[in-house]
């Protein structure tokens, strides 16, 4: 497979689509690589191709210890090949080199994990309540997987399916993003090293009309484990009523940093900047309401301000980039216009607001401060998805927790004080699946990680996350020699 010359990985093969399309390097705004446009017929093959290795051939018959080091090799592959993965996933989405090498190399940890739990879930014996049976209770894998992931973080999102779902033995059509599909067509040849049966794993893309709308209803997939926004979401769940599929999705969110004026202001301000401006504000987490309380909301938003214009914005390739452009040019059109809105409605403009001058190719945005005296500006409700921070005053911790729940998402959120007690309950009180204390955007494949509301259902990572992709069989043994009694004579 060429640098600039992608193909979809089926059945244990590399296939060359019937249709292509171009991908674009946001940080020029030029196409750069063909890329497969999957069809209806194309997901059919990789589902029946899943199937076929579910039911019968090697991967069927394989104990959970070896599915376990087939995921340990996969993780050391990818490792291995991190630098190239990173440069490509640099190229195709324009999230800066040092973020995707640190985060691909910490990608192998997943897949290290879930192989080492492969062979943990050990079923149950139940103490039944009938003297002459014995009752086991097997867990055996969900099905077919169909998994779907967006172009940000994409390595990581992708592990964190595919990891529970290999180690519980299901099979996996992976559909990944039209936009920057590039590290995840090249990680197939990875899966293909290390060793999976043909059908295993198969990875496409295309688009959500053809191919992504079989996959989600095709009638052997069991299971949809979906990373993307809630409009897509809704299409995925109406999809699901034809096969019944057990349903997953992580769905973003508008998540709430809370600063406290006995926190340390230093600490929350490089805490805030990197849960914002990070990836170009291009994820699930991103801090994007900042609420801060009165007292010292002056001097906190004069230090990220400068914070924000010293940020160094340029070639996303290049190591000292702390922040390369927007992955479409359709997010940057958006951002303009709920930006322009917000401020017509009422904010104040703290920094950024524009494109960075010297950038006149690429998806490229400043990073934007904005202060708002209430939460209904679009800039507040809205997932932007970019760098864009909203920043509110609070006056009580009642307040704060308040301003943080009046939202129709529930992702993550994070908190700075130096008081333990308010800690504790901001944390008890915070209606969302993660929240972060004097820390942000920290992660580890031990940990669950979901949301509530908007921000979707299920959980991913954990222990507990190999049980998502299995369904338990109970096993009835009648140990009595004496022979049944005739059910139709009376005793």
């Amino acid at each position: 497979m060429s640098t600039t010359d992608f193909r979809n990985y089926i059945d244990g093969s590399f296939v060359v689509a019937d249709a292509t399309f171009d991908s674009v390097d946001p940080s020029t705004g030029a196409p750069w690589a063909t890329m497969p446009a999957a069809t209806a017929a194309d997901v059919d093959r990789a589902v029946e191709a899943a199937h076929r290795a579910l039911r019968s051939g090697p991967w069927a018959s394989m104990t959970a210890t070896a599915r376990g080091k087939l995921l340990v090799r996969l993780g050391d592959l990818v490792v291995a090949n991190a630098a190239r993965l990173a440069e490509l996933e640099t190229r195709d989405t324009g999230k800066i080199i040092r973020e995707t090498r640190a985060q691909i190399a910490y990608v192998g940890d997943y897949y290290r994990y879930y192989g080492g739990l492969a062979d943990k879930d050990e079923g149950a014996f139940v103490p039944i309540d009938k003297a002459d049976m014995e009752v086991t209770i097997r867990p055996e894998p969900i099905g077919v997987v169909a998994a779907m992931v967006p172009w940000n973080s994409q390595l990581f999102l992708s592990a964190v399916k595919l990891g529970p779902a290999l180690a519980a033995g299901c099979t996996v059509v992976l559909k990944v993003s039209e936009d920057g599909p590039a590290p995840l067509l090249a990680f197939a040849e990875l899966v293909h090293e290390a060793g999976f049966p043909s059908g295993t794993v198969n990875i496409l893309t295309g688009f959500g009309h053809d191919c992504g709308h079989r996959v989600t209803s095709h009638p052997l997939v069991a299971r949809v484990a979906f990373t993307g926004g809630p409009a897509t979401a809704r299409q995925i769940v109406m999809n699901t009523a034809q096969n019944l599929a057990y349903t997953t999705l992580e769905l973003g969110g508008k998540s709430p940093v809370i600063v406290f004026a006995d926190a340390d202001l230093e600490s929350a301000a490089n805490a805030v900047v990197a849960g914002i401006f990070a990836a170009t504000g291009q994820s699930c987490v991103a801090g994007s309401r900042l609420l801060v309380e009165r007292s010292v909301k002056d001097e906190f938003l004069g230090q990220l301000k400068r914070k924000a214009e010293a940020i160094s914005i340029g070639d996303p390739q290049d190591p000292a980039t702390e922040m390369g452009p927007l992955a479409t040019l359709r997010q940057r059109d958006r951002i303009e216009k709920i930006v322009a809105e917000s401020l017509a409605g009422g904010g104040r403009l703290v920094t950024g607001g524009a494109r960075p001058q010297g950038q006149t190719a690429g998806f490229y945005y400043a990073p934007t401060i904005i202060e708002v005296s209430d939460q209904n500006l679009a800039c507040v409700r809205e997932e932007l998805f970019g760098p864009v921070l909203s920043a509110l005053a609070f006056e009580t911790e009642a307040q704060a927790l308040s301003l943080a729940n009046d939202t129709s998402f529930g992702l993550a959120s994070g908190v700075f004080t130096t008081n333990l007690a308010k800690a504790h309950r901001m944390a008890r009180g915070i209606h969302a699946g993660v929240v972060w204390i004097n820390t942000y955007r920290a992660v580890s494949p031990l940990v669950p990680f979901g949301g509530y509301g908007q921000s979707g259902l299920g959980r991913e990572g954990g222990l507990d996350a190999i049980r998502d992709y299995t369904r338990s069989k109970s096993v009835w043994i009648r140990t009595s020699d004496d022979p049944i009694p005739d059910p139709f004579v009376m005793r």
